[in-house]
């Protein structure tokens, strides 16, 4: 039976004052008559489902603006009434809420992926301007859920699906697991009807058949606390069926199996005695090896806190028991909902960590949005965050951090602080060097080498796990390549302005914003970085803005501008690229071709592969000379032909390393006779320091000849 006003109301005054209770019955008829005449797809008046969901949120104890931003959910997207209206009448925060549900009612995800993502963001955005726009949401949804059987059953799914995928899983996050369970069942219900009857059925048969042995494991708990004089409360626990169902088919289990645990929850007054009932408990029963847990030291991601033990029974049995204090197990079950709570019965420090929990997600989902280069990106990202089955990992000063199974070292990094992953190097795991790509383990102490000059590095996008970590290494690489590519731009610009005794600074500024406007670009670094980019020829832009139009710069000019060579320092990274046809290394003459979207790539002048290239092709050609020297390295590839001989390769790695150069790669080719094609891949800063290896390579007797490729 749905409950009316005055029976809401007698609920209230559990925990709110008369003036607040009188402020939520003006919200009730307020509501009442802007919904007037509007009905349900059940025939009943609309104003029973925010009654509803009014209600759903006095069972979890929420203040009274969030009651009366329930009652008040709708009214901006189906009545006249504007956020104005209720701003004047009800105060900004309610009128805040009621924004931020509204902006979230149209969460409708057909098909379109793109649709949810888009959602998804818009929902990011109004939970973090006030976190209870979230909560009203999903009591929202969850009343919609209850009353779903007055749907088509192809929107049901539909709506069903959804919950699944979105709702359940924040509700989790946020630590609501009453909310959550109840969604998933209802949800699990209308997706999969023969299954959950199937599953209900078999459930109750079970319970039944069990009954004798619960109360009997309850009893025996029960007795050895009053005997050690400790104050806990015993209860069997139910499973619900998505997570049966979910367990079947994950862990690829049998029903029976999953009935045969028999779970527990003990709740006590303390911290103290839960560490006290956990001793008294495994006196009784053994405890099975490797099964405890303590999430009250380390509380979840979501602040839930209690000890978890796995036991052996008698007759074969396992018993799985969960003890917290009466406090955690309402954070538990109310998770941030509960941080209403304290507001009323004095400071609860699990309500406090839970909600402050809960803010740090949100902010870090809002930080990821902002990042993100689409809602694609960002919805894959939260994927991550909304299932997380954690690991906890420490500082070197002993401060843990909480990450999804599967992160590596650079996920650890930008979770302490984005600035720390753009700048590691290396990492220490429990003292000891290890790759940037090894999987964590809980309980490890992890330590990150940084130096300034570092950067992030693309073949990172392929083991890290974290959103956090996969939007910063986007982001960071993005803005690297726009500034690259805009840099080389100006160059390559200003280079063939020159032809017409010209600089950028001394365009015609009216030329130059109608070239912007007819190639729809909105200011000058747009114009540099699609010539940086190759996507549009240097040349042809300087043309266009040079003054005098029967000025035509003669061929010769422009192979002048292409011959007046640019200096690249060898360090321009991302918009220029090395050939791996030639791999050229300072000292050689090189070329550059502009490649459509990949920038400059620097060939050697003598490429066989470069100069293979059309007519056509030529044009995008730029003359190129090193300009100073530097301390990086490039890599070539020398062709040797050697004898045959036992601990040859080690000789010639040797020889590498003597002459101060980093070997890559070795590949033994094709043997002819005696004699061993043998191909190196070789890091060298140099054609002087190349020629220092080569030499070194000569001096091993069994080498006969030495070439660059």
């Amino acid at each position: 039976m749905m409950p009316n006003i005055d029976a809401l109301s007698e609920r209230l005054h559990d925990y709110l004052d008369p003036t607040q209770i009188q402020r939520v019955r003006r919200a009730y008829f307020y509501a009442e008559q802007a919904h007037d005449g509007q009905r349900r797809k059940s025939g009943e008046p609309y104003v029973t489902h925010p009654l509803a969901v009014a209600n759903v949120l006095s069972e979890m104890h929420m203040d009274h603006d969030s009651l009366i931003a329930a009652m008040l959910h709708d009214v901006i997207e189906d009545t006249e009434i504007s956020y104005d209206g209720i701003h004047t009448q009800f105060g900004e925060q309610v009128a805040t809420i009621v924004d931020g549900v509204s902006k979230l009612t149209h969460l409708e995800f057909e098909t379109k992926a793109e649709a949810q993502a888009e959602n998804f963001q818009k929902m990011v955005l109004a939970m973090a301007e006030d976190i209870r726009v979230i909560i009203v949401k999903l009591a929202d949804r969850l009343h919609n859920m209850r009353t779903l059987g007055a749907m088509r059953p192809d929107k049901q799914r539909r709506i069903a699906k959804e919950t699944l995928d979105i709702y359940a899983p924040i509700a989790a996050r946020l630590g609501m697991r009453d909310l959550q369970v109840e969604l998933e069942d209802l949800a699990f219900q209308a997706f999969h009807p023969m299954r959950a009857k199937y599953i209900r059925r078999a459930v109750v048969k079970a319970r039944g058949q069990r009954k004798d042995i619960i109360s009997e494991i309850q009893q025996a708990i029960q007795k050895r606390l009053d005997q050690e004089h400790m104050s806990g409360t015993v209860t069997g626990r139910e499973k619900h069926l998505y997570s049966i169902y979910r367990k079947m088919k994950s862990e690829s289990r049998s029903f029976a199996s999953i009935m045969d645990v028999f779970a527990f929850r003990i709740v006590t007054e303390s911290v103290d005695d839960c560490y006290r009932i956990l001793g008294a408990v495994h006196n009784l029963f053994k405890p099975v090896p490797g099964r405890f847990k303590d999430y009250i030291a380390i509380p979840k991601a979501n602040g839930y806190q209690s000890l978890h033990t796995d036991l052996f029974g008698a007759r074969n049995i396992t018993i799985e028991v969960q003890i917290r204090t009466k406090e955690m197990d309402a954070v538990a079950s109310q998770g941030i909902a509960e941080h209403s709570h304290y507001k009323v019965y004095g400071d609860s420090e699990s309500a406090v960590g839970s909600y402050n929990r809960a803010r740090k997600w949100v902010e870090g989902l809002l930080e990821m949005q902002q990042r993100a280069g689409d809602s694609m990106e960002f919805i894959d990202s939260v994927k991550k965050d909304l299932f997380p089955d954690e690991v906890y990992v420490f500082t070197p000063k002993g401060r843990i951090f909480e990450l999804p199974r599967g992160s590596t070292p650079v996920d650890f990094a930008y979770a302490v602080h984005t600035d720390i992953g753009n700048s590691c190097v290396s990492c220490r795991i429990d003292r000891r060097l290890a790759p940037l790509s090894e999987p964590l383990s809980t309980g490890q102490t992890v330590e990150i080498i940084t130096t300034p000059r570092a950067q992030p590095n693309m073949a990172w996008l392929n083991f890290v796990v974290t959103g956090k970590a996969r939007t910063s290494i986007r982001h960071f690489l993005k803005n690297q390549q726009r500034h690259e590519s805009v840099e080389l731009g100006r160059r390559l610009l200003n280079q063939f302005l020159a032809t017409y005794d010209l600089s950028i600074e001394q365009v015609d500024p009216d030329k130059l914003a109608q070239l912007l406007e007819n190639a729809d670009l909105n200011k000058l670094d747009d114009l540099f970085e699609d010539i940086g980019m190759g996507n549009r020829m240097a040349y042809v832009v300087a043309r266009m803005l040079q003054s005098d139009p029967f000025i035509e710069a003669s061929e010769v000019e422009q192979d002048r501008a292409r011959g007046a060579a640019v200096g690249i320092r060898g360090a321009e990274g991302m918009v220029m690229h090395y050939a791996r046809c030639c791999h050229p290394i300072p000292g050689d003459s090189i070329i550059g071709n502009i490649s459509t979207g990949r920038g400059l790539v620097v060939h050697r002048a003598d490429c066989r592969n470069h100069n293979k290239k059309s007519k056509d092709e030529e044009q995008r050609n730029i003359y190129l000379e090193w300009s100073e020297t530097n301390e990086d390295e490039y890599p070539v590839v020398l062709q040797l032909q050697v004898e045959s001989q036992r601990g040859m390769i080690a000789q010639l790695a040797m020889a590498v390393s003597a002459a101060g150069a980093n070997l890559l790669k070795v590949d033994s080719g094709e043997k002819d006779g005696q004699m061993n094609a043998v191909s190196m891949e070789l890091t060298v800063q140099n054609r002087v320091h190349l020629a220092r290896v080569m030499r070194k390579l000569k001096t091993v007797r069994q080498v006969t000849r030495v070439t660059r490729q």
